[in-house]
């Protein structure tokens, strides 16, 4: 068995053959009511938005890097939530502001 700096198996937290370790943000979130289906600040600039994503630690509602605004990172930056989803049907795709990738 390996272990790492912090004495717990370093395998525990690899991922596979030579993947980016598990992002544990995503076992962080919990159920959350989402606000309505529109980006509030770019609605009261407005402006209009390409993509909506959900912050899965508050519900927050906030369009994308995509739009001008990039009012969903903002939310990231000033509350350090760190896992979004996209609003699209039946979509599974997820964000992690700190490891910025997908998870």
């Amino acid at each position: 068995m390996t272990l790492d700096a912090q004495g717990t198996k370093a395998t525990d937290r690899a991922g596979l053959n030579g993947q980016a370790p598990r992002c544990d943000h995503v076992d962080q979130p919990s159920a959350v009511a989402y606000g309505p289906p529109e980006c509030t600040a770019c609605l009261a600039l407005g402006r209009v938005w390409t993509r909506l994503l959900v912050c899965l630690s508050c519900g927050w509602v906030a369009c994308s890097d995509d739009a001008r605004g990039g009012h969903a990172r903002a939310h990231y930056e000033e509350t350090d939530h760190p896992v979004v989803a996209t609003l699209e049907p039946g979509s599974t795709w997820r964000w992690c502001y700190v490891h910025r990738r997908t998870v």
